[in-house]
């Protein structure tokens, strides 16, 4: 699907879904680059920024995905646009739907500033979610650490923090394709303010994927002392029970010269005898600071 829109001094032309008009129908119509129109459909295909001779390529990627899902890679988490532009025309090519290109304003006498509105938007859509992702870590830390009902899963964790850094990454690499471009005196003001809230984002995400990185590592280390606890509690036991154990199968043996069997006291003696261990045990714990 193509649609057009004419400005004071410039067309854009927007290409939604360029299967459906075929990649050397829409390099021939606009006389583009075949390749870089293949590039612009490639899936996974990372931000960046070409010269040429007649015109600016430029790919970047904008956060689509849902609240809550369990992005895993580049393609979960964003999608891509392409642009081609130069001093009358700019042409974007994307695969998704964007509600941000629809309802733009009609007041852009440059395709450069048209461009730098659309790379403002898609820099913001990253802002949702790390703000999202900061309260769900907020959380999931308070649950760990205040023992509320509810329960963490190292899953949902593992998730979270998958994404923080996927979301990094691709924002370093924006950042690193933005800084690239070149525009007119009168639009530098724009691109620093994307350049700015790039940085601000980058920031953001990394202290999120710290904060992650630290809740993970606590939640394993709680696991592990709650382990330590169930261990300790099983060598108390077995410390008690297993002297107590021997005396109990020494005289469970069948011999007939036992002589503390006929003994009249033999019984209530060997109840005195595990009762002291059981007590000397005890005693020996606390001493050690055990129990």
């Amino acid at each position: 699907m193509s649609t057009e829109k004419v400005f004071e001094n410039f067309t854009w032309i927007d290409i939604c879904e360029p299967e459906k008009i075929g990649f050397d129908k829409i390099a021939e119509t606009h006389q583009l680059d075949l390749f870089q129109v293949k590039d612009s459909m490639e899936r996974g295909h990372l931000p960046k920024f070409e010269k040429h001779e007649n015109y600016t390529f430029l790919i970047l990627r904008a956060f689509s995905a849902i609240k809550n899902a369990r992005a895993t890679n580049i393609n979960d988490l964003s999608n891509k646009i392409a642009f081609f532009y130069a001093e009358n025309k700019i042409i974007t090519i994307h695969r998704s739907n964007f509600d941000f290109l629809t309802n733009l304003p009609s007041s852009f006498s440059k395709p450069e500033q048209l461009l730098l509105h659309i790379l403002n938007l898609m820099v913001e859509s990253y802002r949702s979610p790390a703000q999202s992702l900061s309260n769900k870590i907020d959380t999931l830390e308070k649950t760990i650490f205040l023992k509320t009902k509810n329960r963490v899963s190292l899953e949902e964790i593992y998730f979270k923090k998958t994404q923080t850094r996927l979301t990094k990454k691709l924002l370093i690499i924006t950042q690193n394709t933005i800084n690239q471009i070149a525009v007119d005196e009168e639009s530098k003001t724009a691109l620093q303010d994307i350049k700015d809230k790039l940085l601000d984002l980058i920031l953001t995400y990394e202290e999120i994927l710290e904060n992650t990185t630290n809740l993970l590592n606590a939640y394993l280390s709680l696991n592990a002392q709650k382990s330590n606890r169930v261990m300790e509690v099983l060598t108390v036991f077995s410390a008690f029970f297993l002297p107590l154990t021997f005396i109990v199968g020494v005289y469970g043996m069948n011999f007939e010269n036992m002589p503390e069997l006929k003994h009249p006291y033999g019984y209530y003696s060997v109840l005195g005898l595990m009762l002291g261990i059981c007590l000397l045990i005890y005693y020996w714990f606390k001493r050690k600071k055990i129990l």
